[in-house]
């Protein structure tokens, strides 16, 4: 309205003007009384609220003041009753040093006759040493006359065997179990197609395999190609056999134990070089693999000889291990020869 008066400027526009401007200023004035009085409505509904929640404070504080009240009378007639325990507990106290001192008294006396036996005791112990030297004396004498008495039942049972192998006519033993097993495939042979091994769970500590290499007449049997694959297998597989051969106639020199490596062939091996002193070297035949001809040649070792298998193939291992076989894997041999 006084945007249109001052354009228009009718009669009497700054009259509506004026007019316009009180209106609104009191419109402004109207909207803030309506504040002021929503404001002190707000500050009576905290007020009240502020009023509801002390009374319920109130209330709690005289329900805690009386329990508090009633916890210290608990708590008097529990001191009452500590002090009346107390004087009890020292009552006893007083008892008890009484009988400690009794007691005291009892026990040295008794130590004094622990002493007295001890001394008696130590006087029959002299004696019963003196008693057992000369009853070692005497045993020592027993012992000599049984150590000849067995001497000459050994040189009896020793003559009595020389007579028996004679009367039998026992040639000497120039043949090993393994022999036997070697024999079978002495002609046949090939090259190596040995799969990918899967891993033994044997111990690859090579002091393990010189703890069973250690053992009297133990024989060595050796998966070679599993080995020399897992160790050199950069090389060709001629260089492969031969650095192994080489290795194992070390191992075999330094304990003096039957060796055997067994690699897989499917035909005849040409120029092989020989082996070492002590070391067998054998070729699976055409249709059977190095695995099957190494259980062969633990099945044809005598009971209670230490047969020791090296290979990190899972089977070969649970396979000679049922025959009394100690498997092993391929780094224990690998390390014992890095080492050598």
């Amino acid at each position: 309205m006084a945007a249109l008066a001052y354009l228009a400027r009718p009669r009497g526009w700054r009259e509506l003007i004026d007019a316009s401007g009180a209106a609104v200023r009191a419109e402004a004035d109207s909207a803030v009384v309506a504040e002021l009085v929503r404001e002190a409505e707000q500050r009576a509904t905290r007020a009240e609220h502020d009023r509801a929640v002390a009374r319920v404070e109130a209330e709690k504080l005289r329900d805690e003041l009386a329990r508090v009240r009633e916890e210290l009378g608990q708590l008097r007639e529990e001191s009452r009753q500590v002090a009346r325990t107390l004087r009890e507990t020292q009552a006893r106290e007083r008892k008890a040093t009484e009988l400690l001192a009794t007691e005291r008294g009892r026990a040295a006396r008794a130590s004094a006759d622990v002493d007295a036996e001890l001394r008696r005791a130590r006087a029959r112990l002299a004696e019963a040493e003196a008693a057992a030297g000369v009853a070692r004396a005497s045993a020592k004498e027993a012992r000599s006359v049984d150590d000849a008495r067995l001497w000459l039942l050994l040189e009896t049972i020793g003559q009595a065997a020389v007579g028996l192998r004679r009367e039998l006519a026992l040639d000497p033993v120039d043949k090993l179990p393994a022999d036997f097993v070697a024999d079978a495939f002495a002609d046949q042979s090939g090259t190596a197609a040995a799969g990918p091994a899967a891993r033994a769970r044997d111990t690859d500590d090579p002091a393990r395999l010189d703890q069973l290499l250690a053992l009297p007449r133990a024989h060595l049997v050796v998966d070679g190609y599993n080995v020399t694959k897992r160790g050199f297998g950069e090389m060709s597989l001629e260089q492969q056999r031969k650095r192994l051969i080489t290795g194992l106639g070390g191992i075999a020199a330094q304990t003096g134990d039957e060796v055997t490596v067994v690699f897989d062939g499917a035909e005849r091996m040409h120029g092989l070089p020989p082996a070492p002193r002590g070391v067998r070297v054998l070729f699976s035949r055409k249709g059977e693999t190095a695995d099957e001809l190494i259980r062969r040649l633990v099945r044809a070792e005598p009971a209670g000889r230490p047969v020791v298998v090296v290979s990190s193939d899972r089977e070969v291992a649970d396979g000679v291990r049922r025959h009394g076989a100690y498997p092993l894997g391929a780094d224990s041999l690998l390390r014992r020869l890095a080492r050598s």
